[in-house]
């Protein structure tokens, strides 16, 4: 995870195999396996890598969200960095087992 530089604006350049994924207050609420398939789709269509971006403390504007790939939402109350920064990584470990099949108790 990267916190973003002041770039005027503008988000830094990517390859075509990457994907950016803003965490940001205006973003979709998914549940884990909604996250889970956006990843799974991503992989089978060969992307390679995704950067998750948390904005500042006003978050991003509107030229950066519409460069994104993706928006994503922890909700709409206000969460400190590095909690972002936990419940990111355990969405990405959560999103991990659902793609190799491990059972997900929530799922039915």
């Amino acid at each position: 995870m990267t916190e973003l530089p002041d770039t005027g604006g503008k988000l830094p350049a990517l390859d075509t195999h990457t994907r950016r994924v803003l965490l940001d207050e205006k973003g979709e609420v998914l549940g884990s396996v909604a996250f889970a398939d956006k990843l799974g789709r991503w992989r089978d269509d060969g992307v390679r890598e995704a950067r998750f971006m948390i904005g500042a403390a006003d978050g991003f504007g509107d030229a950066e969200r519409a460069e994104a790939d993706l928006l994503v939402s922890f909700g709409r109350a206000t969460w400190p960095h590095l909690l972002a920064r936990a419940m990111l990584a355990e969405q990405l470990f959560r999103a991990t087992s659902i793609l190799a099949n491990h059972p997900y108790h929530r799922e039915g």
